[in-house]
Formats: structure tokens, C-alpha cells, sequence
């Protein structure tokens, strides 16, 4: 059963319409910000090659993420 989805494989879900809700959350410990996708009934982490959970510096870095990837929206809970 999956725990994350890299990066890759959210291009290609984003792509076929199987993901279309997106959030931004506070990071581990809170420091920076982490995407998850919601994926049937799951929300589950976007991860990086090397890291199970990928975090990004600001919200700025998610945006430029998502615009790459082709999401047009997501969510931010503080």
C-alpha cells in the first residue's frame, strides 16, 4: 500500500485528472511546508527521490512547484 507519491508520478496523476485536490501544510516540526494529494479517500505526502516527505522552504517554492506540474490550485492550512 503506498505512503507517498514522488514527484514524477503526481505529474503524471495531475495530467490524467486522478488527483485534483492539493494542500500545503506546516512541515515536519514545523519547518517549511509539505504537499499531500488527496488520492481516493487518502490524503498522502509528496515525496522526493531521496526524502519520504519533500518540504519546501515557503509557499512561493510550492507555487513554482505546482505551476511546473500543471496544478492550478491547492490549499494551504496553517
Amino acid at each position: 500500500m503506498r505512503t507517498a507519491i514522488d514527484q514524477e508520478t503526481l505529474r503524471a496523476l495531475v495530467e490524467t485528472a486522478s488527483v485534483r485536490e492539493i494542500q500545503a501544510t506546516r512541515g515536519p516540526g514545523g519547518a517549511g511546508f509539505a504537499l499531500s494529494a488527496r488520492l481516493g479517500g487518502r490524503w498522502l505526502p509528496i515525496r522526493s527521490k531521496r526524502e519520504p516527505i519533500r518540504v519546501w522552504a515557503s509557499l512561493t517554492a510550492i507555487e513554482r512547484f505546482c505551476v511546473k506540474a500543471g496544478i492550478k490550485r491547492f490549499e494551504v492550512e496553517l
